[in-house]
């Protein structure tokens, strides 16, 4: 008997962190409706952007005019810094553990370049990225706090206001962006992206391409179409006026630049945190369900052995009994 009253207290405990589990699972949901609503809203204008200053830095180089800081290659990159977005809390699978590999991939790559050890610094926005405080061979410098739920640039100024300043002034030679990519709500994908300087030449510019859908607004065979069309064709070189100047306006549009992709990961990483966590709670409830099954069919064999094992025992008693 005291076999089915443990199986019994263990089915209630499972039924009760299943409510838990479901419970999070739809606020998770909520969440993640908003936050995909604002990635499909800023992806197609972040993306455009990144399309506008490489046409402006290929035509800022093709007219012969100065360069800008940000986008001149330094030769060599002693000092790298990664900005990694990660969440402030767990349970949302191997969202945190795949961004976090990923920046430790990157680190080691470039740990050493040309035989000389390369000083690596993160700059962290949310909590689980402060694993790296213990890290060797990385050093944290600064660290924001990551809302919930993203509502406008302003909490992202302050990140991109310290790296331009810092990149500027030679505290970094090179600067990576790690966060996560929204795909659709079972799978994101962990990203390392060089930030600074801008490179022309990257493979891997945009942020949040993840092929043909209709859903992204913006595939990557259409921003190549363009680049191709307006980068390469040289048809456009000299269709703008610049006013006052070409350097005064990439002056003013590259940091705005920085700005926007910067929040559009924001933006990537936590509709990716939502999902996966809707996701991983969604498993576990599935989880709590298949194992209140089990429990349950265990119980009732329990219950059944114990009731024939009191008939058995009746029966012999009154067998006893007639025998006497």
């Amino acid at each position: 008997m005291a076999k089915t009253k443990d199986i019994s207290r263990r089915i209630k405990s499972i039924n009760n962190t299943k409510k838990i589990t479901k419970a999070m699972e739809m606020v998770a949901a909520v969440k993640m409706r908003k936050a995909v609503e604002a990635v499909l809203a800023t992806r197609t204008y972040s993306n455009l952007s990144w399309e506008l200053i490489l046409n402006l830095a290929k035509m800022s180089q093709l007219n012969g005019s100065a360069t800008h800081p940000l986008l001149v290659k330094r030769t060599k990159a002693k000092k790298v810094a990664i900005i990694l977005i990660t969440s402030n809390r767990g349970l949302c699978g191997s969202l945190n553990a795949s961004v976090i590999m990923k920046a430790k991939e990157s680190l080691e790559k470039h740990h050493i370049i040309d035989n000389q050890e390369v000083e690596n610094s993160f700059i962290l926005i949310g909590k689980k990225g402060e694993i790296f405080y213990n890290y060797k061979g990385a050093k944290v410098i600064a660290e924001f706090p990551k809302a919930d739920i993203i509502t406008s640039t302003e909490e992202i100024i302050p990140v991109a206001k310290l790296v331009i300043e810092d990149y500027l002034a030679s505290k970094y030679d090179k600067v990576f962006l790690a966060y996560t990519d929204f795909i659709n709500p079972a799978k994101q994908v962990p990203r390392v992206k060089q930030l600074l300087p801008v490179d022309i030449e990257s493979e891997d510019k945009y942020l949040g391409v993840v092929g043909k859908s209709a859903q992204v607004g913006v595939t990557k065979e259409f921003i190549e179409y363009k680049e191709e069309k307006h980068l390469h064709s040289g048809k456009y070189v000299h269709e703008y006026t610049f006013e006052p100047n070409p350097q005064e306006v990439l002056d003013m549009i590259i940091p705005r630049l920085i700005e926007i992709q910067l929040y559009q990961a924001l933006l990537e990483s936590t509709a990716s945190e939502h999902s996966a966590r809707m996701t991983a709670m969604h498993q576990a409830t599935e989880s709590a369900n298949d194992m209140v099954n089990e429990l349950t069919l265990f119980y009732n064999k329990a219950r059944q052995a114990g009731i024939t094992a009191e008939i058995a025992e009746i029966s012999a008693g009154a067998n006893a009994l007639a025998e006497v």
